[in-house]
Formats: C-alpha cells, structure tokens, sequence
C-alpha cells in the first residue's frame, strides 16, 4: 500500500504503521527530518512544502495522513496571546487546515483512506470532527468506533516523560531551528494512530463521508 505521510515531524503517528507499505513522508525542516529518517530509514522522506505536495500528488496514494500545524488554532492561545511585555501575538489562525480537508473530501480516489489530525480550537470548528481521541481532533472518510484513552490535555507535557512514552528521543541531537520540548510536544500519540490506521483498513470502501 501506498501512503503519504504529511507534516511527518520525527514520526509519532508513523510509529504504527509497520515496514510492510510504501511510505513517503513530507517535512519541510530539514533538521527534523534528519531526525525521522534516522527511525525510519526505509521511508522516502522529500523536505518540501507539504500543503502543496498534497495538492500536486493526491491521487498517488491509498492511505493519507496529515498533521498541518496546530499552534494558530489551539485553546491554548487564548491565555498566551499576550505575552510577559505585554505585547500583542493574535495571528490569523492558519486555514490551510481546513483547504485539505476540502481538498482530501472532493480529489482523493474513492478508494483512498484519509487521516487530518489537530488540536482542539478556540474557536467553533468550521467542519466538525469525527472524533476526539485524548488531545487530538480527527477528520476521516471511514468509520471510527469510539474508544478512550489517556487524556494527554491534563497532563504535564515534558521532553523525558513523552519520550519514554512515546519512545523516540532528541536529547542527543543537535537542533537549531526549533526547541526539544517543542518536537516532543508535537507528536501523535503512536496507541491513537495505531488505532485510526487499522479503522482504516476495515473494509474496502470509506465509511463515512462529510457534508461540505
């Protein structure tokens, strides 16, 4: 199976999937994706805009996940959205978000499986979910069955504990262009995604379709 794996950091949700598919990762940080490459060196991994590999290579895959940044969406950045200087940080949250989900909705194949990941928003969801899973919100074109885990909101978020937890690890690497915590801080739960990918593979056909 063919999969594409979006915004891929150093590979939380991609954890799951096995060695057994055909998978092309997408992080336009080089750094990070050093890192990826050296947990999953059987992966095709291209550094590039993966908002606009999507749109140019959407119909090469069976099974598409993407994880577009989260941080100008978060409930989080209502109570940091001034700083200690008090000054202003209120930025346009990023709707790249939600011109994938239209775009995965209406030019993926019809036999084409996909995954968008965030995090819950400040603000009313413009295309509601179809599930929250502990501190991740899900838009899918199949059926999950509910299930509970861990809600990770209420936890204390920190290098050590996730990558015990998670069982990748950057304290050794050398990282100029963003903080450790904030990679870590970053990952998919490896449990959830393992989940949605065999929900994925229920079946032949997608299960469940959104009205937009």
């Amino acid at each position: 199976m063919k999969i594409l794996n979006l915004y891929a950091g150093i590979g939380g949700n991609r954890k799951a999937w096995g060695d057994d598919h055909e998978i092309t990762s997408i992080e336009n940080n080089e750094e990070i994706a050093t890192i990826y490459q050296k947990y999953f060196p059987n992966d095709t991994m291209i550094v590039t805009d993966a908002h606009q590999y999507l749109l140019e290579h959407i119909r090469e895959y069976d099974f598409i996940w993407s994880s577009p940044p989260c941080p100008t969406h978060s409930k989080l950045k209502i109570p940091n959205v001034f700083n200690k200087h008090g000054k202003s940080e209120i930025v346009y949250p990023d709707m790249k978000l939600y011109q994938e989900l239209i775009i995965l909705k209406h030019f993926s194949k019809k036999e084409t499986k996909w995954v968008m990941e965030n995090v819950n928003p400040y603000y009313s969801y413009l295309i509601k979910p179809q599930v929250i899973l502990g501190r991740h919100v899900f838009w899918t074109n199949f059926y999950i069955r509910k299930k509970q885990f861990l809600n990770e909101e209420k936890e204390v978020i920190n290098i050590s504990g996730n990558e015990e937890r998670y069982g990748f690890s950057v304290k050794e690497e050398v990282i100029k262009s963003v903080k450790k915590r904030t990679i870590i801080r970053n990952l998919v739960n490896p449990e959830i995604s393992e989940y949605l990918f065999k929900q994925a593979m229920i079946g032949n056909k997608p299960l469940f379709n959104f009205n937009f």
